[in-house]
């Protein structure tokens, strides 16, 4: 579904309508309500062929089934409340205990059982033209998930003329909560049907958030140099990975992602603390992709920004803690280019 509405606060959030926007250069994107979830992003290369570069599926029925599988993929979703992993979903805020859902063995993961990318969204905004934008948000009810205070979420995709997808995202708490929300498409420069394994990968980080064996932190922060973390010069994308890499808040590309074989080039830019990239999400041989394809855990690769994961439980990590009168908020821009 394709709207042309401009600012229109009253439009319904259809569950099963696809919002499609535009730019001048022919780039498209594609939305729906269920999780704020990005289903397509269509990039021009310069022969003027539309690559899709993010995994998907053909209707919301794929993305609700995907919930059903052993390992959510969590394929293009907003996450939150808490994106990544608290350790045994607990942690303590002004002095009081917290127990989250449990849905990762014993520790909280992506937000809990019902999270935000299992949501209905609503639909506040379409706008069209030049850098068309759609604007979603979410109220989180006080207590969802064991989450304290009601947190009211949105989030403007919004598509630019220079081939950027910038994601802005704001939220208001009634009382002090913790937060971090982050995107979960998982790219491939080659097309959604490819693989990234003959795709380079390259992280401007001098430091990754050490982990046990089950993703949780440590509490250390290592050095990459003499790692198998060390991205600083280009590698090919690692067969698996599931590690924060640790950024400077500051304007430069925080990671790229090329592709030898169609010469486009995706550079990511954040001003939050920390990457998480991740390879190796998977459907299986049942749950069928965009155009009945079959995806594996080679398929694409995430570009989590966020704050680290367990964040709460660790007083040297950035703090993840919004106050009632605060306001969270959070940019992140992906910016595709063909050589």
């Amino acid at each position: 579904m394709s709207t042309s509405e401009n600012n229109s606060s009253h439009l319904e959030s259809a569950v099963s309508s696809f919002y499609e926007l535009t730019n001048k250069n022919g780039a498209q994107l594609k939305v729906i309500p269920f999780g704020a979830t990005l289903t397509a992003l269509k990039i021009p290369l310069k022969n003027g062929e539309l690559v899709d570069v993010v995994l998907g599926f053909d209707t919301v029925e794929g993305y609700e089934k995907s919930f059903q599988l052993d390992g959510s993929p969590y394929m293009g979703a907003t996450v939150g409340r808490y994106a990544g992993r608290i350790n045994e979903g607990k942690f303590e805020l002004n002095g009081k205990s917290y127990q989250l859902a449990i849905n990762n063995g014993p520790n909280s993961l992506h937000g809990g059982i019902a999270n935000f990318s299992k949501k209905n969204w609503n639909v506040d905004a379409v706008t069209t033209g030049e850098n068309p934008s759609i604007t979603l948000s979410y109220v989180s009810a006080a207590n969802e998930e064991n989450y304290p205070g009601e947190l009211s979420v949105s989030l403007t995709y919004t598509l630019s003329e220079e081939n950027e997808l910038i994601l802005e995202y704001k939220a208001t708490t009634t009382e002090d909560t913790i937060i971090n929300l982050t995107h979960h498409s998982y790219f491939n420069l080659d097309g959604h049907q490819s693989d990234v394994s003959g795709q380079d990968l390259i992280v401007h980080a001098q430091k990754v958030v050490e982990t046990r064996e089950d993703c949780i932190p440590t509490g250390n922060i290592l050095e990459v140099a003499n790692t198998v973390f060390d991205y600083r010069t280009a590698k090919k994308c690692p067969k698996s990975i599931d590690n924060t890499f640790v950024v400077e808040n500051n304007d430069e590309v925080k990671a790229t992602l090329f592709s030898p074989l169609t010469n486009l080039k995706m550079d990511v830019y954040t001003d939050q603390p920390g990457v998480h990239i991740y390879v190796g999400g998977n459907c299986g041989p049942d749950l069928k992709g965009k155009e009945n394809t079959t995806y594996h855990a080679l398929s694409g690769i995430c570009f989590e920004t966020q704050n680290f994961p367990d964040a709460p439980n660790h007083a040297n990590f950035p703090s993840a803690v919004l106050k009632k009168d605060d306001v969270y908020k959070q940019k992140t821009t992906y910016k595709f280019e063909s050589l």
